[in-house]
């Protein structure tokens, strides 16, 4: 069965990160990379009209398949960056950025939400690209060298970027079928 890689870590948003996670299981064996082989808390975004920013909330808990340093990309066909907080924390891991560079470089499916662009940013892969990302995340996005979009999805090449949580469904569908696709391609 091909492999997906799907990047965790604390802090990633629960339906981000669990979406991907069962959508893709249908089809692919999807393999959760971190810093650590180990338990991260995932959390729960709320919005609540007294507030300025968005509020967070414990969510559910998820182990880590394999550390990035151990990952050798070539094994997976397809990247998922999640949003949440994770992602503000995880762009400064080198071998992160390493994997992610390679996504690029041999142009596999990559699947970006939310805070996920800052990866793509820090990994410095969105030059010259259409992207999304939520509203809070275009100067990320625009000083990397991308073109914001305001649009529910955006894809760019290899590159399936996503807003908001309520918008996963046509994320992953496009995402799924370019997979499959390519799955179907390589025979």
């Amino acid at each position: 069965m091909a492999k997906i890689l799907l990047v965790i870590g604390d802090g990633a948003e629960v339906i981000d990160t669990m979406i991907p996670l069962y959508r893709l299981g249908e089809d692919y064996e999807v393999v959760k990379a971190a810093p650590e082989k180990r338990t991260y808390n995932l959390v729960q975004h709320h919005h609540d009209e007294n507030w300025d920013v968005t509020i967070e909330t414990p969510g559910y808990k998820l182990d880590s398949d394999i550390a990035f340093r151990d990952v050798d990309p070539d094994e997976y066909i397809g990247l998922v960056l999640p949003g949440g907080r994770a992602p503000e924390f995880l762009r400064y891991d080198e071998d992160l950025l390493r994997i992610t560079k390679d996504f690029f470089e041999k142009r596999k499916p990559v699947a970006s939400i939310c805070h996920g662009i800052e990866i793509l940013a820090a990994a410095d892969v969105i030059r010259g690209r259409r992207v999304t990302t939520i509203p809070r995340c275009r100067l990320d996005a625009e000083f990397s060298g991308a073109t914001y979009v305001a649009e529910p999805l955006v894809i760019d090449d290899n590159l399936y970027c996503c807003r908001f949580k309520r918008e996963c469904s046509a994320w992953m569908k496009a995402f799924t079928t370019e997979l499959n696709n390519r799955q179907k391609q390589n025979g």
